[in-house]
C-alpha cells in the first residue's frame, strides 16, 4: 500500500488543522494504521492509532484529549484532526500502514507516508 499525507500548515497556538492520509489500493481496509510524528532532532514518535474497521483508537498521552483519529475505509482515508495545538506539537507528521495491532513502535508498521510538516507558532 501507498500512502500520500497532507494538511500540514503552519497554524498559530490554540488553532487546528486536519490532517489526511490517502492510500492505494483496495486493501487498506486491512491494515491497521498510526500517525506518528518527528520534531528536529529528535525520535520519531507514536502520535495515535485506529483499527482496521475504526472502533478503536489509541493516543499518546501527550495529544490525548486534543487529537482525534478517525478513517474512511470507502474513501481509502485515514485522518487527524489536531486541536489546542501547541508549539511542542511542530514537527512532520507521518502516517503508517500495519498489519498486526496498533502499537507504539515504528517497527509495526511496514508502510510510510512521506511526511506532512506542521508548524505551530506562539
Amino acid at each position: 500500500v501507498q500512502l500520500q499525507a497532507s494538511g500540514g500548515g503552519l497554524v498559530q497556538a490554540g488553532g487546528s488543522l486536519r490532517l489526511s492520509c490517502a492510500a492505494s489500493g483496495r486493501t487498506f481496509h486491512n491494515y491497521v494504521m498510526g500517525w506518528f510524528r518527528q520534531a528536529p532532532g529528535k525520535e520519531r514518535e507514536f502520535v495515535g492509532g485506529i483499527s482496521r474497521s475504526g472502533s478503536s483508537t489509541f493516543y499518546a498521552d501527550s495529544v490525548k484529549g486534543r487529537f482525534t483519529i478517525s478513517r474512511d475505509n470507502a474513501k481509502n482515508s485515514v485522518y487527524l484532526q489536531m486541536n489546542s495545538l501547541k508549539p511542542e506539537d511542530t514537527a512532520v507528521y507521518y502516517c503508517a500502514a500495519g498489519e498486526s495491532w496498533v502499537v507504539q513502535s515504528t517497527t509495526g508498521y511496514a508502510y510510510w507516508g512521506q511526511g506532512t510538516l506542521v508548524t505551530v507558532s506562539s
